[in-house]
């Protein structure tokens, strides 16, 4: 009896009215007190990041469908960027020393690498999203970047495929009967999210090509 009570409470949870409801509740709020609100968003997105927990891809749709465009890209890029710095340095801290002595012969073209093309490269790892961010973040706190290089390289490079997940957030906050959930935009948002790496990865052939002819 108790389980399908519970079956049917999630059934009335995953219903558009509930998520409709809860869009609206959560909206309410942000017209009373958006500075709160806003606080609270960067600040759940900057320890999750930092602490590199799993939910960053929702935090950046609900970011979207919350705050829309414009507001909702600002909050998951900075909040993004700072996070993913600091989960940087606290690798470095913690394993950089040990990792560098233990590797140190192995890590040394490596290093070289890094320290005359880091930014380029960083940039093309955050550009073509095949290795997750969180991994990335650790990684470099290993590797002899400077931390600003790191951060305004990570906000410039991440900022095109925030801009797609934000996006995709906004129009399905835009959702008001099932019908929007097919329309033109809402699908659109979504191939994009789908072909965005190999948009990129493209992207980044051609910038390498020219910087071997020049």
């Amino acid at each position: 009896m108790d389980t399908k009570i519970s079956r049917t409470r999630s059934k009335q949870y995953l219903t558009l009215e509930f998520l409709q409801e809860s869009r609206e509740v959560i909206r309410q709020h942000y017209e009373a007190q958006p500075f709160q609100l806003l606080l609270t968003f960067f600040c759940i997105y900057l320890v999750t990041t930092t602490l590199s927990l799993p939910g960053a891809a929702a935090l950046s749709l609900a970011g979207g469908a919350i705050f829309g465009l414009t507001i909702g890209t600002l909050m998951v890029s900075f909040a993004s960027s700072i996070g993913a710095t600091l989960a940087m340095l606290a690798a470095r801290f913690l394993l950089r020393d040990w990792v560098q002595q233990r590797f140190e012969t192995y890590l040394k073209t490596i290093n070289e690498g890094m320290l005359k093309e880091g930014g380029f490269y960083l940039f093309t790892l955050r550009l073509v999203p095949v290795i997750p961010f969180f991994v990335i973040n650790l990684v470099m706190g290993l590797m002899p970047i400077h931390w600003w290089t790191f951060y305004w390289v990570s906000q410039i490079g991440m900022l095109a495929g925030t801009l797609v997940f934000v996006n995709a957030g906004a129009e399905l906050g835009q959702i008001e009967s099932a019908g929007d959930i097919l329309s033109p935009m809402l699908i659109g948002s979504f191939i994009l999210l789908g072909i965005f790496p190999l948009i990129m990865k493209r992207l980044l052939g051609w910038i390498q090509t020219r910087r071997q002819q020049v």
